[in-house]
């Protein structure tokens, strides 16, 4: 019998045409096995993607150079996501998804698209990228939208070129890692450096001036020694209070008890009253110095040596501002007799740092001092 009238028989399973086994799709399935094999959220997605609508096509016509990017890009447990062809499509790791926060899947997406809102910072260094320069930048400052606002950030990472296996470059791995929190503690620690050392200057500057002026107007050795360590103790206990705030910067109470704390074991005898102020750290060391003053002569002299009562007050109005310490000294002769610098320093150099005046008066038992100047704007 002729060939051609012979019934056909069954294809034989070595020569049966691939596509009616349907082994296109049992090898892509296989590949992509094999391909996404690593545990972990990252493979999974990748794996349950329907990757023919993308530009990258199905896993089974990838090139092995993509092939082996995906795998050693999955394996690393440092924060990588793989960029590829010239559409830039994206592939990540688990260690990547913190970077990316709460933005759509980026997985197949344009890496243009993932970060466009950061493009023009990054566009260029990914250009250099697929042109064949690696570039690493540490604490990169970014503008990014990961969880519904801006958030100013900071990177450390490495755009570094892939070749095919013609020599040709196809995409670039993004390897890297954020360290907002690094920069935000250098930037702390620096601040604080800053602020020391002006504290430093201030306060030398403050020392050298008192010590001067207590010693050229001491009548001896003690008196000049007992008013320099008054001094010294309510300067240290104003920068206690300036230690315990994040800025230059201490309230006016906290101050104030500071300073009395160096004459009496309690405040028993002071009345306070005034609303809560901060004051910088010049008009804190004035405050400072001016209670001192005030104190050390009510100790000697005035309510505390004798049984008597304190007020302090103080009230602002905007910028302006006043305070007014008051006693009752039924037999005050101390404070105002001699021209020391304990007074020198309430008429004139406390004031000086409040720009505005001081005025003491004495007169039938009752003592009173008045600062009147201006808080900062």
């Amino acid at each position: 019998m002729a060939i051609g009238s012979r019934p056909l028989a069954p294809w034989p399973m070595a020569i049966m045409p691939l596509s009616l086994l349907g082994l296109p799709a049992l090898m892509d399935k296989t590949l992509k096995t094999s391909l996404f094999q690593i545990p972990g959220d990252a493979p999974r997605a990748l794996s349950n993607m329907d990757w023919h609508a993308n530009p990258l096509g199905p896993p089974d016509t990838w090139s092995t150079a993509l092939r082996v990017a995906v795998q050693m890009m999955l394996a690393s447990h440092f924060p990588k996501a793989l960029v590829w062809g010239p559409e830039m499509i994206t592939l990540h790791n688990d260690a990547f998804a913190p970077i990316l926060g709460k933005k759509q899947c980026a997985q197949g997406r344009s890496f243009r698209d993932i970060w466009a809102e950061a493009w023009d910072d990054i566009g260029d260094i990914a250009a250099r990228a697929l042109g064949g320069e690696a570039t690493f930048i540490e604490n990169f400052p970014l503008t990014i939208n990961r969880n519904g606002y801006d958030e100013y950030c900071h990177f450390t990472f490495c755009y570094s070129p892939v070749f095919d296996e013609t020599g040709q470059v196809s995409g670039f791995i993004d390897t890297v890692i954020e360290t907002t929190q690094t920069v935000h503690a250098l930037t702390a620690m620096q601040a604080l450096n800053d602020e020391l050392a002006h504290r430093m200057r201030n306060t030398f500057a403050i020392v050298t001036a008192i010590a001067r002026q207590s010693v050229l107007n001491a009548s001896d050795t003690d008196s000049a020694w007992a008013a320099l360590s008054a001094r010294m103790g309510a300067l240290a206990e104003a920068q206690k209070s300036l230690g315990t705030t994040s800025h230059r910067a201490a309230d006016i109470r906290d101050v104030i008890l500071s300073a009395l704390k160096v004459h009496m074991a309690d405040n028993s005898a002071v009345v306070l009253e005034g609303p809560s102020i901060l004051l910088p750290e010049r008009q804190s060391m004035a405050m400072a110095l001016a209670i001192n003053e005030l104190a050390t002569n009510a100790l000697k002299h005035g309510a505390l040596a004798q049984g008597g009562a304190i007020r302090i007050e103080w009230r602002h109005k905007g910028t302006e501002f006043d305070m007014e310490w008051s006693e009752t000294v039924p037999h005050a002769n101390g404070l105002g007799k001699r021209r020391g610098f304990g007074i020198t320093l309430l008429d004139s150099i406390v004031p000086a740092d409040f720009d505005g005046t001081g005025t003491l008066d004495h007169a039938d038992g009752l003592l009173t001092y008045r600062l009147a100047g201006h808080l900062p704007g």
